[in-house]
């Protein structure tokens, strides 16, 4: 069996060396074997493995909730409607994510337009906003 270094592994998935180690570092990754040289001896299992964690990353997934999808996925009692439950838990939380973006982007066009782009920011209407207000 042949196996790849860091180096290798990192280019074949796509990702940097870093990446690599801190994947290791954070459980998603198995320590690898070692030569007597101390270097790194990755099975080729692993860049599919890195490829997924990189493609649920795309997705919006968390470490953590990669590491529950990585253990869905070996468990052989796992069932598609597992997998999918999670996948609607994150479609809820981006559309809320995007609510709250969009309130935000609202609120910044308003005080925006309020300023004109003169005077000192002593005066500024986008700075005041940020401002807390004082309770009554």
């Amino acid at each position: 069996m042949k196996t790849l270094t860091i180096g290798q592994l990192a280019d074949r998935a796509g990702v940097g060396i870093e990446t690599v180690r801190f994947y290791e570092r954070e459980g998603l990754l198995e320590e690898p074997a070692r030569k007597d040289s101390g270097y790194r001896q990755y099975e080729e299992s692993v860049v599919a493995r890195l490829r997924f964690i990189k493609g649920a990353k795309d997705l919006g997934f968390s470490l953590k909730e990669i590491k529950e999808l990585l253990a869905l996925r070996v468990d052989p009692n796992t069932t598609c409607a597992e997998v999918r439950s999670k996948a609607e838990a994150k479609i809820a939380d981006i559309e809320e994510k995007i609510q709250t973006l969009q309130r935000m982007q609202k609120a910044l066009v308003k005080v925006t337009k309020q300023c004109g782009g003169r005077g000192p920011t002593s005066e500024c209407p986008i700075l005041e906003a940020m401002e807390p207000q004082e309770a009554d």
